[in-house]
């Protein structure tokens, strides 16, 4: 099965910006949706952001106008630009098909994202 592996988290203060990399070890060509997902602790893993093969996005409420997905299927990779980050934002950003578990894909280790005040 495809494997996924997310990078570029780190530790920034409110306001800073990040560029999140998800990367699967196969074609990603024939998933219809690929998206973002997110974990704060204490709170269960939610949905961010969506991109469909055909290149429609959707964003939850909360990081609209503040992150962008974008998606390169020839490079078997999915992005997530995050701009304006709040501490709110802080979690660990896993990334998968939309619904999750589509296509066999299983989640990944995430890359963690933590926003200072």
């Amino acid at each position: 099965q495809v494997q996924l592996v997310e990078s570029g988290g780190g530790l920034v203060q409110a306001g800073g910006s990040l560029r999140l990399s998800c990367a699967a070890s196969g074609s990603i060509r024939d998933i219809g949706a690929m998206g973002w997902y997110r974990q704060a602790p204490g709170n269960q893993r939610e949905w961010v952001a969506v991109m469909t093969s055909g290149g429609i996005t959707s964003y939850v409420d909360a990081v609209k106008g503040r992150f962008t997905i974008s998606r390169d299927n020839a490079k078997n990779m999915v992005f997530l630009q995050l701009n304006s980050l709040e501490p709110e934002d802080t979690a660990v950003y896993y990334c998968n098909a939309y619904p999750p578990g589509v296509h066999g894909l299983r989640w990944g280790q995430g890359t963690l994202v933590t926003v200072s005040s």
